[in-house]
């Protein structure tokens, strides 16, 4: 029995059970609405388009208690293994998720902490108590923990990032963003956190780069002299500085990744 069921499995991966989000031999119903889908990525793209804004909403993935066998169109309790016909609905399967999936090669695993499946691997990530989500263990005592960083919204794309299937990219100033928006924001020549305003990486030769640009454009005789007070984004310090057009630079962390403000108001 055994045989046959892998026999059949190898049958069934060429049919192309599944959706566009994942290799499964079975389908969901969703508790919120009583409605079949496929996973729960195809309910929530479905809601999200629905008219009435009201009726939007997205499925909790523990909330699954019915599947649909894809093979036999069997409803049964949540299991790996078909009541009916005996296929295994997905090769991996975690029962605290209700998740089916036949690509392993992702390497699932569940973090009890994060409470959701991640893929990669469990032996190459970490779960960072204050970041709140699983890190690459190449960032383990490597990267500046922001409290709840992964559970808000790309600052690009505004997709939810906890829970994203997407890579993610952890920045110098600890926020986090998808890697395709990082991409394309440094495609765009913007080097700033779109949440702090932090450079996002190093900006030395940049900054020598500015500091000769300055040298060799003289201001005018009416500006040569003009001072201006300076917020540096990089290091938070405030700065009497004279003014170029090219920028202003920090006197304290030599950024030039800084902002005009209004002068100090001194004691009287």
């Amino acid at each position: 029995m055994e045989g046959s069921a892998n026999n059949e499995r190898l049958d069934f991966g060429k049919m192309g059970y599944g959706c566009k989000h994942y290799r499964r031999r079975c389908k969901i119903r969703a508790p919120c609405c009583n409605e079949i889908y496929p996973c729960r990525h195809c309910h929530n793209e479905a809601a999200s388009l629905l008219r009435n804004p009201y009726d939007r909403h997205e499925l909790v993935r523990q909330d699954v208690k019915q599947v649909v066998c894809a093979v036999c169109d069997t409803e049964q309790p949540v299991a790996q293994v078909c009541t009916n016909c005996g296929v295994r609905m997905g090769e991996y399967f975690c029962d605290i998720c209700k998740f089916f999936d036949d690509d392993i090669g992702k390497q699932q695993f569940h973090c009890d902490d994060c409470g959701i499946c991640r893929v990669g691997g469990q032996e190459n990530f970490f779960h960072c108590e204050k970041c709140g989500s699983c890190y690459s263990v190449t960032l383990r005592d490597n990267h500046l923990c922001v409290e709840n960083s992964m559970r808000h919204h790309c600052p690009i794309c505004y997709e939810f990032l906890f829970d994203s299937m997407k890579d993610i990219s952890v920045m110098k100033c600890g926020h986090t963003m998808h890697h395709e928006c990082f991409e394309e924001m440094l495609n765009r020549d913007t080097y700033c956190c779109p949440i702090c305003s932090k450079s996002v990486m190093d900006m030395t030769r940049t900054w020598k780069r500015i500091d000769e640009e300055i040298e060799a454009t003289v201001m005018p005789e009416d500006y040569r002299h003009r001072k201006v007070w300076i917020l540096c984004n990089d290091c938070n310090d405030t700065t009497e500085v004279f003014f170029h057009i090219l920028g202003q630079k920090c006197g304290h962390c030599q950024s030039y990744n800084t902002r005009a403000i209004a002068p100090p108001v001194l004691p009287q």
